[in-house]
């Protein structure tokens, strides 16, 4: 954000410049050019960087809930419709697969509240 305040400042003095009859129209141009680019690029980097913020700010908001609710269920006795829903978002089962030895196999994926899925 500091860098593009830079060239919006560098961009005004250009433009000054030009005004006055300082710079010819053609630089005026290539560098108007550069500066926008430079603009562009910024404002997609910092965009980025924002986001990356709130995702990073959303997952500290997540990990904080989902302590929370584990507090709750510190030492359960027993899995209860309750437990089970405060704190599993869905569970996937996957079709089986039967191996060459005959035996079977089936995945099954747990998706928690807050954190998704554990590997």
């Amino acid at each position: 954000e500091k860098r593009k305040a830079e060239v919006d400042t560098l961009f005004a003095k250009m433009y000054e410049d030009w005004s006055a009859g300082r710079i010819t129209e053609y630089n005026f141009n290539m560098l108007s050019e550069k500066y926008q680019g430079e603009q562009r690029e910024l404002d997609a980097k910092i965009e980025r960087l924002h986001e990356a913020m709130e995702a990073a700010a959303q997952t500290a908001v997540d990990a904080e809930k989902w302590i929370g609710l584990m507090k709750q269920y510190v030492n359960p006795t027993e899995l209860t419709a309750e437990l089970l829903n405060t704190l599993i978002e869905k569970i996937l089962i996957h079709e089986a697969v039967k191996s060459e030895d005959g035996s079977r196999e089936q995945e099954v994926e747990i998706f928690y509240r807050f954190i998704g899925k554990i590997e």
